[in-house]
């Protein structure tokens, strides 16, 4: 397919990105000072917050990783789809309304790195810095699986070579995110969220409709799909099968994530976020499994339109869309393959930026820099990482679930138990905030290198880094009778507020 304006794809999209850039615009003059920029000035409600935090979660890997596997593999990938279930609710359970109270009382953090600094009084800024670090390694290979997924997408859908494609993905999310900062991406996270279920709701019900039209009388799903495929076992050892579980434990170290908690108007509006929430992210994850499984038999009956989608796995929702739908809905299907692109990408520029600004630029070089200052070089920031990840991203061969999958370890391992024991634990002291960090984040990248067992790194990792933040805050003296007491004030004051 070439590119052209007349066609009706290439239209809705050019209306989709509009859109985007119009409320981007608002966005813009919206934002007076760094803390609108990188949280919104902390003003989110119940659906804002809900959505957001799904849409930018979730990524092209909804639309296409997680289909394409299923497609590939069959139902046995789904143990993904129930690990990210099980992780999501109990870090909407545990962490969202004790981390938007908690980050509020440890000094008005803005950032993870922020909070782990004020939450652990840390004055010598090695945890800051660490943590930032962290956040800008594994971001931007975030980033890059961001821009390869965008990049398929305008490759599919326009016949444009992979270079020009890496580019003009990248460019429709940096825009928007450069002009509006967080309040622009939150709010376009919502429209984008929207659409993202609204395709994958569609696509697997017109799928359905149309296999069972070219069905025989004789024939069914068992007569076309291979038996291995409808085993949810099937080739799934008992690691195989942890290790797709284990998924849901990167929920609690997700910067792009736990920041949508962090900007949440109250703590009260958290309750219903998480129902909104939940409820968005089943019905998804059941509809991008569905895509993919219900593609075998569609595409087995209709192998003229297979070519794609035999070459890559990935491309099955877009084939669906394109060979079953008018080309105006198919136009604005597609367009949801963009928003999840974009709804994550456009939130994880925009923490790299702000590690970049709010914990690296304004402590160690600008400490008394205008917040006018701060927002400019926030979006500088912005732009840096966006085309360090456009050149990571520039390997044609590069599959977008296997890099997500690397920095989902990286984050879930370094951040999560850190988290998880700064809002339980008292006892946790700076020097535990920091081994675990450290030791969440070298495991991920040694065991990836290695690949012990065939066991998911985010499980050692996860596993070693929280044994270090209680063994190193053991070992260590207790902390300070101001730490303990502050972390005593917020425990009584959340248990005030009754939020469940």
């Amino acid at each position: 397919m070439q590119f052209s304006w007349n066609d009706p794809t290439a239209i809705m999209f050019a209306i989709y990105l509009v859109a985007m850039l119009g409320i981007g615009a608002i966005g813009y003059f919206s934002t007076k000072n760094l803390s609108d920029y990188i949280l919104g000035g902390r003003s989110l409600g119940s659906f804002v917050t809900a959505l957001s935090a799904g849409a930018s979660d979730m990524s092209g890997w909804l639309l296409m990783g997680l289909p394409g596997a299923v497609y590939v593999s069959g139902l046995s990938e789904s143990w993904i789809a129930i690990g990210l279930i099980i992780g999501a609710y109990l870090n909407w359970r545990l962490v969202a309304a004790r981390l938007r109270h908690y980050t509020e009382r440890a000094g008005n953090a803005l950032t993870l790195p922020d909070y782990f600094s004020n939450r652990f009084e840390d004055r010598s800024r090695v945890l800051r810095v660490v943590t930032a670090l962290v956040i800008l390694v594994f971001f931007t290979l975030y980033c890059a699986s961001g821009v390869v997924a965008g990049a398929r997408l305008f490759e599919n859908m326009f016949g444009m070579p992979y270079d020009v494609a890496l580019w003009v993905g990248a460019a429709c999310t940096i825009a928007y995110v450069l002009i509006g900062g967080f309040l622009a991406v939150s709010w376009t996270d919502t429209i984008q969220a929207s659409m993202m279920i609204t395709a994958l709701l569609l696509a697997p019900v017109m799928a359905w409709l149309a296999l069972q039209g070219q069905l025989t009388p004789a024939q069914d799903l068992h007569a076309i799909v291979a038996p291995e495929k409808f085993d949810l076992l099937q080739g799934a050892s008992f690691i195989g099968i942890v290790s797709l579980l284990a998924w849901g434990l990167g929920y609690f170290g997700q910067p792009h994530i736990l920041v949508r908690f962090m900007a949440a108007s109250s703590v009260e509006a958290i309750p219903s976020a998480r129902r909104i929430g939940m409820a968005w992210m089943i019905l998804c994850l059941a509809g991008a499994v569905a895509v993919g499984f219900i593609g075998i038999p569609y595409f087995a009956l209709n192998s003229g339109g297979a070519a794609a989608v035999n070459a890559n796995g990935e491309t099955v929702f877009m084939e669906i869309a394109k060979q079953l739908f008018n080309p105006w809905i198919a136009g604005a299907l597609l367009a949801a393959i963009l928003a999840a692109v974009m709804s994550t990408l456009s939130c994880q520029l925009l923490v790299c930026s702000s590690a970049l600004t709010e914990d690296l630029y304004r402590p160690f070089l600008r400490p008394n820099a205008s917040q006018r200052e701060l927002v400019w070089v926030g979006r500088a920031m912005v732009l840096l990482v966006a085309l360090i990840a456009i050149a990571l991203a520039a390997n044609p061969e590069s599959k977008v679930l296997g890099m997500v999958s690397y920095a989902w370890a990286g984050f879930g391992a370094a951040f999560g138990p850190v988290i998880i024991l700064s809002l339980f634990w008292e006892r946790m002291t700076r020097g535990g905030a920091l081994a675990g960090i450290i030791v969440g984040a070298v495991t991920v990248l040694v065991w990836k290198q290695f690949g012990w067992l065939g066991l998911y790194e985010i499980v050692p990792g996860f596993v070693f880094a929280w044994i270090a933040v209680v063994v190193v805050s053991r070992l260590e003296a207790a902390p300070s009778t101001s730490m303990r007491a502050a972390h005593a004030g917020v425990v009584r004051e959340f248990a005030q507020i009754g939020a469940r």
